[in-house]
């Protein structure tokens, strides 16, 4: 088939069928999407994938950066949390749903550190605010693991009933 014919076929023009073969442009995907229609080729022909270990590896990657996420969580102080969804937001898939679970969780734990701190205050007992950091940081460590190796995580389900991310699995 010529360049002229599959141009008139494709409704694109023959200068752009010549650049497309020659490598000038990358065309958008309505323009593959016809040329496959008018050769009789599936369109995912057309299209790059990523090979199997590229994607591994990628997975891993975005797992450890969502386990650090989960890590910052152990200090209830936001400003960590913020700074590593903000470096890895348009990154790393998934990272919007893990980053509003780990601000959540430590809007919860600042809030039961004051209560313990007020519990403190009145009857001087500080068992509470050891208890609660001890427990931030275990929840946090067994979160993170969990990340990691690929499981969503859990905890923040029980607050408020389930992420999107736990409800599209």
């Amino acid at each position: 088939m010529t360049q002229e014919e599959l141009a008139d076929k494709t409704e694109v023009s023959a200068r752009t069928i010549q650049r497309i073969e020659n490598g000038e442009v990358d065309p958008r995907a309505y323009t593959l999407q016809m040329i496959a229609k008018a050769l009789d080729v599936d369109f995912s022909m057309f299209v790059e994938s990523e090979s199997d270990e590229n994607q591994k590896v990628k997975k891993v990657n975005d797992n450890n950066w969502l386990g650090l996420l989960h890590l910052s969580g152990i200090i209830p102080i936001i400003i960590p949390t913020v700074l590593i969804w903000n470096l890895k937001k348009d990154e790393v898939k998934g990272i919007s749903d893990h980053f509003r679970d780990v601000i959540i969780f430590q809007l919860m734990v600042c809030g039961v550190i004051l209560g313990s701190l007020w519990i403190y205050w009145k009857i001087d007992l500080l068992t509470p605010l050891i208890g609660v950091l001890l427990g931030n940081a275990l929840f946090s460590i067994v979160n993170t693991i969990r990340v990691i190796s690929g499981k969503h995580n859990k905890h923040i389900s029980l607050i408020n009933q389930g992420s999107k991310s736990d409800k599209t699995k």
